[in-house]
């Protein structure tokens, strides 16, 4: 056959591509919700709407000026090569001393690898740990994407409920239950998206306990309000994989900047999947890093002095509408309410929210089955914009609730 034959076989209908046989493991990987509500939200604002995002974890506060004039300076000087594969030294530095200063707990840099946002980091952490058919048991809700990236590496995710009664403290007896001989890995967020809940130190110890890897996942550590305080997997074990970033603290969401903490025992796998697959995190965006962990702690304090009040905003606002507030959220920026009382379709009630109210908003099925009827909404974003964001569901609220 030609190149030009083959050429427009690939791009006809019923050519190459509509032969492209996808596996199993990759069609399971769902649509992360959260991204969908937010891109259709921006295809109606393309069309002239005005809407108000709740959906996504993008904070409105601006990265640490220092790390803005570091990756400036590191553009404007040529500093936009490869690194080493694990990182800049220096910023490999820089973050063990913040991770050794925030939980106590001495890190060695070289347990250290930078990545491009902590996704990457998930990524490679389960590749290490999975076979196809291996089991990581993750309780829920979750993170949305935690899911999809065990059975992107092949894996199968077991989800255990938690209590939102109990704080939505992990139910170590429960994850006890779900474990098999399969099992590679248990899943931790603290704080933990989408319900702010911390572990508490007992409850770490514990899992650790059952003799199966944790992967922790502590990027809303710092984001904490009144007198909650994080416990790191770092300070209970040197088994755990500890993943962590600059997006949330420090508003460098863009910046694509991560990194994950490993057992000796892995580091040199790791090393190799990150050489292969991503070489290495942006030289200039590592500089930036290193000015945010020397110089950015007054963007943390204020991002925390801004946020408490949006969050108790939200949250009695949200409860004047008629949505349940189980239990407040004691870290990141998010208020995770159960909306029953409105539709058991958190899926098509968040889309009505979009239509009817402009208001942007994550589903909770996003999270998890034990998600399902609930909606999460982000107060990381301006205090105006969550007052425009009441009154509309306000107007909405008075039109769905169930006439008397």
């Amino acid at each position: 056959m030609s190149c030009e034959r083959l050429l427009v076989d690939m791009y006809q209908p019923c050519g190459y591509l509509a032969r492209v046989h996808i596996p199993a493991h990759i069609r399971a990987v769902q649509p992360f919700l959260a991204m969908e509500l937010m891109e259709r939200a921006q295809e109606m604002e393309r069309g002239g709407i005005h809407v108000v995002h709740l959906e996504i974890g993008e904070p409105d506060f601006e990265p640490p000026p220092a790390a803005l004039q570091a990756c400036a300076e590191a553009l404007g000087s040529g500093q936009t090569n490869y690194t080493d594969s694990r990182g800049l030294p220096e910023l490999r530095d820089a973050i063990a001393a913040d991770k050794t200063r925030r939980t106590g707990s001495s890190v060695d840099p070289a347990r250290v690898i930078v990545t491009s946002g902590t996704s990457p980091a998930m990524l490679m952490v389960f590749g290490l740990l999975l076979a196809p058919g291996d089991e990581v048991v993750i309780p829920s809700p979750h993170y949305a994407c935690y899911p999809n990236f065990v059975r992107f590496c092949g894996g199968t995710p077991v989800a255990v409920p938690c209590d939102p009664a109990a704080g939505y403290a992990v139910d170590v007896d429960a994850v006890r239950s779900a474990l098999t001989p399969r099992t590679r890995a248990i899943v931790v967020g603290t704080p933990a998206n989408p319900t702010g809940a911390i572990q508490s130190r007992e409850t770490l110890e514990a899992l650790a306990s059952l003799g199966v890897p944790l992967v922790c996942d502590e990027i809303y550590d710092g984001l904490v309000y009144g007198d909650a305080r994080v416990t790191s997997a770092l300070e209970i074990t040197d088994q755990a994989f500890v993943l962590d970033g600059f997006s949330k603290r420090y508003a460098m969401t863009g910046f694509r900047l991560g990194y994950v903490i490993a057992p000796e025992a892995a580091l040199r796998t790791l090393q190799s999947l990150q050489q292969n697959l991503f070489i290495s995190a942006s030289e200039f965006v590592q500089r930036a890093g290193i000015a945010a962990l020397e110089q950015g702690g007054a963007t943390i304090e204020a991002a925390r002095a801004s946020l408490a009040p949006r969050r108790r905003l939200l949250i009695d606002g949200l409860r004047q509408l008629g949505f349940e507030i189980p239990v407040e959220p004691e870290g990141a920026f998010y208020v995770f309410v159960d909306a029953r009382a409105f539709s058991g379709d958190s899926l098509a009630l968040a889309n009505e929210l979009l239509d009817r109210a402009h208001v942007a908003v994550t589903p909770g099925i996003d999270f998890g089955a034990a998600g399902e009827g609930w909606l999460r909404f982000c107060y990381a974003a301006p205090e105006a914009d969550l007052r425009e964001a009441l009154a509309r569901l306000s107007r909405w609220a008075a039109a769905a609730r169930p006439s008397a």
